[in-house]
C-alpha cells in the first residue's frame, strides 16, 4: 500500500478500535460471593502477619504448607519452607512490618481446594519509617486440609 492509501484506512482503524474499546463492559466492583470466607481468610492474613511483624517463626511456619511456592518479583521463586522462614528470620525480623490495604482485597473460593486472596499491602522499613511505601500487590493461594488453612502459593510484586 502506498502511503497516500493509508489515509484512508488509519480513520477507520481508528475508528473501529474505539468503539470496539467502549462497548467492552468495564470491570465491576469487587463483592465478595462468600462472605464467611472473605472473613475467615482476612484473620488468617492477620494471624499470619501479625506472625511476621512480630518475628512469630513458629506461627508463620504453622500456616506455610510443607510444598510451599513462593513467588517473588525480585528474589525469584522459593520452594523451601525452612529457606523461606530462615530468610524472613534474617532479613526481615525487626526490619520490616507488612500493613494489608484491606479494602483492596479480593477473597474467591477454589471449590474442593481453598481459596484465593488477591489484594495490595505495603511494606514499613524500621531503619527509615519515614521512607515512602509504595502499595504492591500480592496473590495468596490458600488451601484448606482438614478444617485448617495453609498458605501454598504466594506471589508477592513490589
Amino acid at each position: 500500500m502506498h502511503q497516500a492509501d493509508w489515509r484512508g484506512v488509519l480513520p477507520c482503524f481508528l475508528f473501529l478500535v474505539s468503539a470496539s474499546l467502549l462497548a467492552q463492559e468495564p470491570i465491576p466492583d469487587y463483592v465478595a460471593v462468600d462472605t464467611a470466607l472473605y472473613a475467615e481468610i482476612l484473620e488468617m492474613d492477620r494471624t499470619y502477619f501479625d506472625a511476621y511483624n512480630s518475628c512469630d517463626m513458629e506461627t508463620q511456619s504453622r500456616i506455610y504448607s510443607d510444598s510451599i511456592e513462593f513467588y517473588h518479583d525480585r528474589g525469584g521463586l522459593a520452594t523451601s519452607k525452612a529457606g523461606i522462614l530462615r530468610s524472613i528470620e534474617e532479613n526481615i525480623c525487626g526490619k520490616v512490618a507488612r500493613i494489608l490495604l484491606p479494602e483492596t482485597v479480593e477473597v474467591h473460593p477454589i471449590p474442593g481446594y481453598g481459596a484465593v486472596q488477591i489484594g495490595y499491602h505495603r511494606f514499613v522499613n524500621a531503619a527509615e519509617p519515614e521512607a515512602p511505601s509504595v502499595p504492591s500487590r500480592f496473590v495468596t493461594v490458600w488451601q484448606q486440609v482438614d478444617g485448617e488453612w495453609y498458605m501454598a502459593r504466594v506471589i508477592s510484586l513490589h
